[in-house]
């Protein structure tokens, strides 16, 4: 099994940062991947970065140039740093663990509200 704890998450205003972190436990060796995503409400969750245990990345086009996802492996933490934050980056961000190549995630936090104001 594997654990999930996000944090980092809050009220910003427009062209702030924040940063994640997602502390990772439990059976994490077998999985070589960690990614951030977000929804609103109404919407589908939507993959924002992802990044593999040889530091390949993805970012979505939305976030590219603004946000870095990172990993520390000695902590097992990821972060996710998101700078010039926009209204529309109003979401809730969930930490996923699974399979780079694939993008299947079965592993997920509880997610972390971050709230852009204008």
């Amino acid at each position: 099994q594997v654990q999930l704890v996000e944090s980092g998450g809050g009220l910003v205003q427009a062209g702030g940062s924040l940063r994640l972190s997602c502390a990772a436990s439990g059976s994490i060796s077998r999985l070589n991947a960690m990614a951030w995503y977000r929804q609103t409400p109404g919407k589908q969750r939507e993959l924002v970065a992802t990044i593999s245990s040889l530091d390949s990345t993805i970012y979505a086009d939305s976030v590219k140039g603004r946000f870095t996802i990172s990993r520390d492996s000695a902590k097992n933490t990821v972060y996710l740093q998101m700078n010039s934050l926009k209204p529309d980056d109003t979401a809730v961000y969930y930490c996923a663990a699974g399979w780079y190549y694939s993008g299947q995630y079965d592993y997920w936090g509880q997610g972390t509200q971050v709230t852009v104001s204008s």
